[in-house]
This record gives structure tokens, C-alpha cells and sequence, in this order.
């Protein structure tokens, strides 16, 4: 299995698209992330999902077919010698996303409840990230954790994503991310799905990609262990999430805001469980 990078001497990045959108702008995506992490010595995990399963709209754009996402992550992976993660919505989906070397596997937030799903997703023996419902307590995530370690997998990590803030907003409480901690696992800060506003009357979720900086620093300071930011060079053309996300041309200045505050506040009693790390264009 392709090693994951979670250590207190810096923060992971697991960056990319929402969806695969086609290959040439995926490749491009990834290039550029890649050689941003290997700068600036970031541990770097790609994302994208090959097909979006819970879309507001009957007719919004769900991917491009599910063997050409997957073969795009595959090739990716392969290329630029980086680890890769998407989600997956049905149990059967599990072991065919992993058939293609995807190296971690993503259970959506409305979906971490669902224990077939986790189950199957354990059996691969990949990396499980269980993002927190928004319906959750950061220690309601115990349970989800249980079903993947009780399959046999510990390799899992927690992701927090917001919480339901009314009908159409979402807040993040920044004591769960010691709280998840505490249960022995790493814990992300999703930053650009924190900042949907969901429920929108035009079935379009709406977000606030200005306060993505001031976000991404607030995790930070808090200690997480990895921040995930969806990207795209041109977000108001982007066929998912475009409302949320950091153009691709605004992450070198990000990442160079939070270098600081992450060694300002490195200290071994931050999450230390001996996990291993594969920087960005070293091979497997």
C-alpha cells in the first residue's frame, strides 16, 4: 500500500478538483499541486472524485464515466508518483475503486453512518478518511471509526467538514479537531466544504471562497493534521463546487501563510501515532 504522510512537523494536503472533469485539466491540477507540496516540502495526497453521487439537481454534472475517472487517478498516481484519494457512495464501489490503486478511499459525510459502506471500504485494507457528518458530534465519530477498525483496518483518518449552522449555512467548531485527536486517529480540516452555504432555491450550493485563507489558518493554529482544499484554475467555469473552491493561482500564497503558523505551534504531543510518509514525485 502506498504510504500516507500524517506527523506533527507539518501539515498534510490532500488538494484537487471536485470532480474529474477530463484528463488534461486533471493532469494539470496535479501537476502544478505536486510541484507547489515539493517546494515546500508538504506531505500531498491528490483528490478527485471520479463521480458525484449527491448532487442537488437532477441534471447536474456527476463525472465523466466511471472507468475513465478512475483510469485519470490511476495514471495520475502513476505519473506524478503521488497518493490519491476518492470517495466512494456504494459498498460495491469499494473494491473497485481499490482495484486501481486508489490509495485511500473517502466516506462522504452523509454516508458515515452507513456500515456496509464502511465495512467494504475496510476490507481493501486502504486508508479510510470518514468525514463527519454534519449532523455528527466530533465524538459520534468514534462509532463510524469502530466499524472500519472492527473490519480489521486501522488505517483511518477523520475529517471534519462543518456542522449544520440553520438551513442554509455551515460553522466549524475547532474543539473537535482535539477531540477527534483523541480518539487515536489523524483528523483534516476539510476548509472549502466548510464554507458551502447548502439549500439554495436554485438547487446550486452557494459558498464563501473568500474566507477560505481565514479558515485554512484557523486549522492550523488548531493543530490538525491535514487540510483539504478543492482547486481549480478557473472555479466560476468549474462543473461542481465552483461557488467553494480555491483558484489554483491563489494556493502558493496560501500555503506560504501557513508554513509559519504550523511551525509556530509543531510540538511532539500533537497526533503521533508513527505513520510514514512518500513526498510528492518519489516513487512507491
Amino acid at each position: 500500500m502506498t504510504e500516507i504522510t500524517f506527523n506533527a512537523s507539518n501539515f498534510t494536503l490532500l488538494a484537487g478538483p471536485c470532480v474529474i472533469e477530463g484528463r488534461d485539466i486533471t493532469r494539470a491540477i496535479a501537476q502544478e499541486l505536486c510541484a507547489l507540496t515539493a517546494k515546500y516540502e508538504i506531505p500531498f495526497i491528490f483528490k478527485a472524485s471520479y463521480r458525484k453521487a449527491n448532487r442537488s439537481r437532477y441534471d447536474s454534472f456527476t463525472g465523466i464515466g466511471d472507468e475513465k475517472g478512475l483510469e485519470i487517478l490511476a495514471e495520475i498516481r502513476e505519473d506524478f508518483h503521488v497518493p490519491v484519494v476518492t470517495d466512494i457512495h456504494q459498498p460495491d464501489e469499494a473494491a473497485a475503486a481499490a482495484s486501481y490503486g486508489i490509495d485511500m478511499l473517502q466516506i462522504p459525510a452523509f454516508l458515515c453512518r452507513q456500515t456496509d459502506l464502511l465495512e467494504a471500504a475496510a476490507r481493501t485494507g486502504k486508508w479510510i478518511n470518514i468525514k463527519k457528518g454534519q449532523f455528527l458530534s466530533p465524538a459520534a465519530m468514534k462509532f463510524a471509526a469502530e466499524k472500519v477498525s472492527h473490519a480489521g483496518n486501522n488505517n483511518i483518518a477523520l475529517t471534519d467538514r462543518g456542522t449544520q449552522f440553520g438551513y442554509s449555512d455551515l460553522i466549524v467548531d475547532f474543539r473537535g479537531i482535539p477531540q477527534m485527536q483523541k480518539l487515536g486517529y489523524p483528523v483534516i480540516l476539510d476548509v472549502t466544504h466548510s464554507l458551502q452555504a447548502p439549500n439554495q432555491a436554485s438547487g446550486v450550493t452557494g459558498g464563501h471562497p473568500e474566507m477560505i485563507s481565514v479558515l485554512a489558518r484557523a486549522g492550523v493554529a488548531a493543530g490538525v493534521d491535514a487540510l483539504f482544499m478543492e482547486t481549480h484554475p478557473d472555479p466560476a467555469s468549474a462543473l461542481s463546487d465552483g461557488a467553494n473552491m480555491l483558484r489554483l493561482s491563489l494556493m502558493e500564497d496560501l500555503l506560504k501563510q501557513l508554513l509559519p503558523i504550523r511551525q509556530a505551534i509543531r510540538t511532539d504531543n500533537l497526533y503521533r501515532t508513527g505513520m510514514h510518509s512518500r513526498p510528492c514525485g518519489t516513487k512507491s
